[in-house]
């Protein structure tokens, strides 16, 4: 069914009160008002600065109105409209008028802890059946309190197809065709292509603005346009701060280790690309397991560097919020915003931390975690979740199942040959010459290191040869193992703990 026959529906049932998130005000409103034409409903609007006005010549609000909501004296055209910009004065115009019709409150999120507003919205839903009062709340951000959520329905409105893409693109060439002075529009087949999958996710009114930037730029569309597009997306993407978009990928090259991993994903990576056409199953995601500062995290921006699509970073911290039911919603809002920008990899980092579920949260882990499992059963967008974690005992089970994630895979520490690989990565990260150094010999000293603390080796080695005045050496390097004692000594038995618990329940990622 079309979006514009989902809403005919909503509307025409005895829901009381509908929510609409969105940023598309004016289309909304538009697209309502076409639905009470066809229902042959009359339509009025309230906004903080209008006031309660009519949309429609059936819906006509009057002196007499305003009184009956509590207004001592007749007033003119303008009082009146000053009069109900003040919410309780609308919602009791509203109220007392029993005037049928759909009633739309725009931007009322911020008057909705108020009691007296509660109860005036719950005495018009009460009086739904009777009066045929429809509220259709509007706003970019919307929770409505507990006490109204069963007379409640949601409604979201729906992103461009890639078809309606392309006839926004088409329309708005021809437009920039019929400037005077313009020359016709230049367009490059391929770059239209790929305008057009660099847009999807997003609302018709951005598609529309982003569109007609590319095109005003220099009358054409490149390469170029597909770019800045891309970029500007982005930042549409990261506004609310809950995903962060990490444009530091790293490629395969750069993991010491992981051979297994690396297979699995090579194997898997035309499926996805062609999942992201909708011409194949859907590469879900992977949990990687294991010892802190084991590269679980470069792995992470590996794959989206393998496969050549956007990195997304969850923040757990951000996603967390004070007031009761806004971390629920702030897990929606990340997830749909991921969808948006798929196809793409999102990347829960110590994903054991967000939901891990306690007897100290009021069971907002649980919550959060109920969300998470749905959408991963439920959402068709190319997302690949990447998960990655420490703690194996804080792990739900229902995350762990098969068929949440594709595979399980543990990040141990690594052996001598990794180790190796590992020391000639960050040796030529830093411009040093390879052949100059020992690398069996660091490989052998360093048993138990994990690759953050091999780098950490590195680093610290040039420091010191910079403040000896010395060319940096195997030496250096020894110097600075022997000096360290590794997660491995300091942690053995909770590693050890968790390398039993892996060793016949995941996949080596090495």
């Amino acid at each position: 069914m079309t979006e514009r026959a989902d809403l005919e529906i909503l509307l025409a049932s005895p829901v009381p009160l509908v929510t609409i998130q969105t940023f598309e005000e004016e289309r909304t409103v538009e697209l309502v008002k076409s639905i009470a034409k066809k229902l042959d409903h009359p339509v009025a609007k309230w906004t903080i600065t209008d006031g309660l006005k009519s949309l429609t010549k059936h819906a006509q609000f009057s002196a007499n109105d305003l009184r009956l909501a509590g207004e001592d004296a007749a007033v003119s055209a303008t009082q009146e409209a000053s009069s109900s910009r003040d919410p309780e004065t609308a919602l009791r115009a509203i109220r007392n008028g029993s005037r049928p019709g759909f009633y739309l409150l725009v931007d009322l999120h911020p008057f909705l802890d108020e009691p007296v507003h509660i109860r005036l919205l719950k005495e018009i839903a009460h009086a739904c059946e009777k009066n045929h009062q429809k509220l259709i709340f509007i706003s970019h951000e919307l929770s409505l309190p507990s006490e109204l959520s069963r007379f409640c329905a949601n409604f979201s409105l729906s992103v461009p197809t890639p078809m309606e893409i392309g006839r926004i693109i088409a329309e708005e060439a021809a437009i920039w065709n019929v400037k005077p002075g313009a020359a016709r529009i230049r367009a490059d087949k391929q770059a239209v292509t790929a305008l057009i999958n660099n847009l999807s996710g997003l609302t018709r009114s951005d598609v529309r603005r982003l569109v007609r930037n590319a095109i005003h730029q220099d009358g054409a569309i490149t390469a170029d346009d597909v770019a800045g597009v891309t970029s500007a997306k982005r930042e549409l993407i990261g506004q609310d701060g809950l995903l962060s978009y990490e444009f530091d990928t790293a490629s395969m090259s750069e993991v010491g280790g992981f051979a297994n991993l690396k297979q699995w994903l090579s194997r898997r990576q035309k499926s996805f690309s062609a999942a992201a056409q909708g011409r194949a199953d859907r590469p879900k995601g992977i949990m990687l397991l294991g010892v802190q500062g084991g590269g679980k995290s470069l792995a992470a921006k590996a794959v989206a560097g393998i496969w050549n699509v956007p990195l997304l970073r969850l923040d757990f911290g951000v996603l967390y919020n004070k007031f009761f039911g806004e971390t629920e919603r702030n897990i929606r809002s990340a997830l749909s915003t991921a969808e948006a920008l798929a196809p793409c990899v999102l990347w829960c980092d110590e994903i054991e931390k967000g939901i891990s579920t306690g007897d100290y949260d009021s069971g907002t882990s649980k919550r959060v975690l109920g969300t998470l499992l749905t959408w991963m059963a439920e959402n068709q967008r190319p997302v690949f979740i990447v998960a990655t974690a420490n703690d194996i005992s804080a792990l739900p089970p229902e995350l762990m199942r098969k068929g949440r994630l594709d595979e399980i895979f543990f990040v141990d520490l690594p052996g001598a040959s990794i180790r190796e690989e590992i020391f000639t990565i960050h040796l030529n990260k830093r411009t040093l010459d390879v052949a100059q150094f020992d690398v069996a010999a660091l490989a052998t000293a360093s048993d138990g290191f994990t690759g953050a603390e091999i780098e950490q080796a590195v680093v610290s080695s040039c420091y010191s040869a910079q403040a000896e005045d010395a060319t940096i050496g195997t030496q250096h390097v020894l110097a600075e193992i022997n000096a360290t004692r590794p997660l491995s000594v300091v942690m053995a038995e909770d590693i050890q703990r968790l390398r039993d618990w892996a060793r016949e329940r995941t996949v080596s990622a090495s």
